[in-house]
């Protein structure tokens, strides 16, 4: 929504108030400074919603769902795209986001270009518009599903990495979570860019029916596998993605080089945490889907012990679990709810279980793996399904694995 039609507006709700809501305060008060702008979140008040009846305008906050809207709405993400006259460079897709969005704003500023980094990184996309903007300023923007679920405009770059079902209880359903990262493209022009991985049909379907111009990610990257910190072949596509899109701005792939080199892996995704012990720990928390910690098994294939379980949303786990046997890991700890549905499918699927702990005790977990672990493999925590069974998100995950492994080291 355009700042002349907000302006029609003279009662604004925000609902939901976190760090986005926070920011678009902000911006509500520089540029409406006549408006009354109220605030209404379930932290506060378990009736919020209710508080809509009273305002003639509501921003949606990403974890509103937009069905529990009733009045005229918009969103931080729409004010941000349609005020914003400068490049931005839109990244989606079910993994790899953070990390995409990290490269290509690294590649560009080693480039000399002055680049915002922002969206759902962190990083509110308002409250980088407050700030002086030159009109070569380049936007690098994470967006997720919840963000792309109603938008109303395309950046001039939009990339698609993955698609894998994810967030089916707040999209209800595969299919409008899948359409909820296809609006990324919805209305781009013949003069925008829609840059895809190949490896997906979907995405090359999508490629067929725009009208904009298509880039598939390029193949080759320029540089040598030793070279490359990241870890795994996701991440590869992660850096084609870069590539491809930092191409468009003409970098050098001298300076393509040394960025890579330099960049360093974001915390909770594949990260090593040390060797204690003579156990190797990784903390992958970001793995909240079966596909997710798949690559994480394929990446670091010498596992001695696997933190599985949590949320469970119906995710069907058989090819994980036929990945874990194939991959002869010895020892499972299993965390509710999706761990019991796990632990079914092994008693089904395995000739012999592996030696297993069901726990809801990540200080339990950690020593389970200590004392099992063989010496020489690696203690992975990549647990599949979301973390809220016990966790508010999965960096407190993260973190409570890396506070108990350091604990007993």
């Amino acid at each position: 929504m355009k700042l002349d039609e907000l302006k029609k507006y003279k009662k604004i709700l925000l609902l939901g108030y976190g760090k986005e809501g926070k920011a678009t305060e902000k911006f509500l008060k520089k540029y409406l400074p006549e408006s009354i702008v109220g605030i209404s979140d379930k932290k506060f008040d378990p009736n919020y919603l209710e508080e809509q009846k009273n305002y003639d305008l509501v921003i949606r906050s990403p974890g509103v769902k937009k069905n529990l809207i009733i009045k005229d709405y918009t969103t931080a993400t729409n004010i941000f795209l349609a005020n914003i006259k400068n490049v931005v460079i839109g990244v989606t897709g079910t993994k790899g986001k953070s990390t995409t969005v990290s490269l290509i704003y690294l590649i560009l500023k080693k480039a000399g270009k002055k680049v915002h980094l922002v969206g759902n990184i962190g990083y509110p996309m308002l409250e980088e518009i407050l700030k002086p903007i030159g009109k070569d300023d380049i936007f690098v923007c994470e967006f997720s599903s919840y963000q792309l679920d109603d938008i109303k405009y395309s950046p001039h770059i939009s990339v698609v990495l993955d698609l894998f079902p994810e967030h089916m209880d707040y999209h209800d359903g595969v299919e409008n979570y899948y359409q909820a990262k296809k609006n990324i493209i919805t209305y781009l022009t013949v003069n925008d860019y829609f840059i895809y991985n190949p490896q997906f049909l979907e995405l090359k379907a999508w490629a067929d029916k725009t009208r904009c111009k298509t880039i598939p990610f390029e193949q080759n990257i320029p540089i040598e596998n030793k070279d490359i910190p990241l870890i795994g072949e996701h991440n590869r596509e992660n850096i084609k993605a870069a590539v491809t899109v930092v191409h468009l701005f003409n970098v050098d792939n001298r300076i393509i080089r040394g960025a890579i080199k330099e960049f360093k892996p974001l915390p909770h995704r594949l990260e090593m945490i040390g060797n204690f012990k003579g156990i190797i720990f990784y903390d992958d928390a970001i793995s909240t889907t079966p596909e997710s910690t798949i690559f994480a098994i394929k990446s670091l294939k010498d596992i001695g012990t696997i933190f599985l379980g949590g949320e469970d949303r119906g995710y069907d786990f058989k090819i994980l679990i036929r990945t874990i046997l194939d991959y002869y890991i010895p020892n499972i700890i299993l965390f509710p709810d999706s761990g019991l549905k796990m632990l079914s499918l092994l008693k089904t699927m395995a000739k012999k279980i592996p030696r297993t702990l069901i726990t809801s005790s990540m200080d339990k977990a950690v020593k389970f793996a200590y004392q099992y672990t063989p010496k020489d493999s690696i203690c992975l925590l990549s647990n599949a399904s979301p973390s809220y069974s016990l966790w508010k998100n999965f960096e407190e995950k993260g973190d409570q694995f890396q506070f108990f492994v350091k604990k007993y080291r």
